[in-house]
């Protein structure tokens, strides 16, 4: 299973967390989202590569940026 990292901005709290982790949950083939809130780092085990467009989408809806 593939593991990508990504760095998020914005998040300042546990809520930005936990609404970085359900909004990329929800993208299909992701199995698993670990969120560091200090670094702004996330990190995803999907079933398949991701598609960091879809990614970008879903931390935007969440209310943050994909940095990089």
């Amino acid at each position: 299973m593939p593991t990508s990292a990504y760095t998020v901005k914005g998040m300042t709290c546990d809520h930005c967390v936990n609404a970085v982790r359900s909004e990329v949950a929800q993208i299909p083939g992701v199995t698993d989202v670990a969120v560091h809130l200090e670094t702004g780092r996330v990190t995803v085990t999907s079933s398949e590569p991701l598609d960091d467009a879809r990614l970008a989408e879903a931390v935007d809806e969440a209310g943050y940026e994909l940095v990089g």
